[in-house]
């Protein structure tokens, strides 16, 4: 290496280290944010008891959480594409704070619906800024900085229901506000990573493209790849919320556990979520998106088909191997959906973190009813078919990256 060259080497190595700097800083708000909010699920128990909630308003919770953070996401999402907002996420933290505060302190149901959509709007300014940094930051390994990303969110998720479990279990709903202090260290958090983000904006380093970038395919295609991928989320989402709001429930009445018991499994469930998101994003890199999407959608479908027939040892054991699988998904459909629509990260962002949780508190919802009217049992066996959704997999065109663009 030449004298001249070693100052540009060093200046790379810095400019690097600091970018992943800010994907790490992303990604523990995202587990900081997540275990805020999986508390809510966490404490449904709670909730059903102190309040002599029914299933279907149960459901009615997960979707006002869900309702407001997929109806803003990609409003937020398309904003921000226009005009990037640096300082937004940490704004949307506030939310999340005033909505634990809120939830600590309800004292009737209407106003837990109206705490769990203020979550919910912290959520819809978090997701799509945040992953438009980390996209930023990747240095074009964009799988890997998505599910470094994502795995945050999925280790606060899994944290959320074992501190519910010996913290606010113990000591009931209004200690939730302790967890306040999570949301301002995220605030703080966010602030610098938005004063890095303003100023690779003031350097010119973030410059947008959103007209005349040619699509990898015709329109046609695209908006027919889309409406697949939509689908794909609709099984992977719909299965995965019958276990994160409901799981509890159905290991203490087919099994007769105990509540600490049904958090710490829920808790061994979301954590495998966790590890399937950040190995789904790093293969989706090195052997491209489709072949991680045919695996996650379709492959745990076995699994799930035997669950509801399975021991207890066998029923954890099958949902751990069934949330290692279909998490793996996210990041590689999310990454394969930008590469859709160049220019659009935001929007996109917004649009698929939006699907994930409007479907998500649809379901949500839906489950409780089936719940309510045909046992919780039932609920597992209905769902057991949703993998085969999966097979829409085979009407993807090959990776937009590794496709002509359009005219070209």
């Amino acid at each position: 290496m030449t004298d001249a060259a070693a100052p540009l080497q060093t200046e790379r190595s810095a400019a690097t280290d600091s970018a992943f700097a800010v994907i790490f800083s992303l990604s523990f708000c995202h587990m900081l944010n997540d275990m805020m909010q999986s508390m809510v699920p966490a404490i449904y128990p709670i909730l059903k008891e102190s309040y002599a909630l029914d299933y279907a308003q149960i459901g009615l919770i997960t979707l006002a959480f869900q309702c407001t953070a997929s109806l803003f996401q990609p409003i937020v999402g398309l904003t921000t594409d226009r005009r990037p907002m640096p300082y937004s996420l940490a704004v949307g933290m506030a939310f999340t704070l005033c909505g634990l505060v809120l939830m600590s302190r309800a004292a009737s149901y209407p106003a837990i619906l109206a705490a769990a959509a203020l979550i919910g709007v912290g959520s819809a300014v978090f997701h799509p800024e945040a992953s438009r940094v980390a996209r930023l930051a990747s240095g074009g390994r964009h799988g890997l900085a998505q599910s470094l990303f994502q795995v945050g969110g999925n280790t606060g998720s899994a944290i959320g229901p074992l501190l519910a479990a010996f913290i606010i279990v113990p000591h009931g709903q209004w200690s939730i506000i302790w967890f306040s202090a999570a949301a301002f260290v995220a605030m703080s958090v966010l602030f610098g990573v938005g004063r890095w983000y303003a100023g690779r904006r003031k350097a010119g380093g973030t410059k947008r493209h959103m007209a005349g970038l040619p699509l990898p395919f015709p329109r046609g295609k695209v908006a027919m790849a889309v409406a697949v991928l939509v689908a794909l989320i609709f099984s992977k989402t719909f299965y995965t919320a019958s276990l994160t709001s409901y799981y509890t429930f159905y290991l203490i009445h087919k099994f007769d556990v105990s509540v600490q018991f049904a958090q710490i499994a829920l808790f061994a469930f979301l954590t495998s979520l966790a590890l399937g998101t950040l190995v789904g994003g790093w293969l989706g890199d090195r052997i491209g998106r489709i072949p991680i999407i045919w695996f996650s959608i379709l492959g745990p479908l076995p699994f799930t088909l035997a669950m509801p027939y399975a021991g207890l040892v066998w029923t954890i054991v099958l949902s751990l191997l069934i949330g290692l699988m279909m998490s793996s998904a996210f990041s590689a459909i999310l990454v394969y959906a930008q590469e859709l629509m160049p220019g659009r990260v935001g929007m996109v962002a917004g649009l698929f973190f939006g699907f994930s949780f409007g479907l998500g508190g649809l379901g949500a919802a839906a489950i409780g009813r089936i719940a309510d009217f045909a046992g919780i049992d039932a609920v597992y066996t209905l769902c057991s078919y949703l993998p085969f959704l999966g097979l829409l997999t085979a009407l993807l065109p090959r990776q937009p990256s590794r496709a002509a663009p359009v005219g070209t």
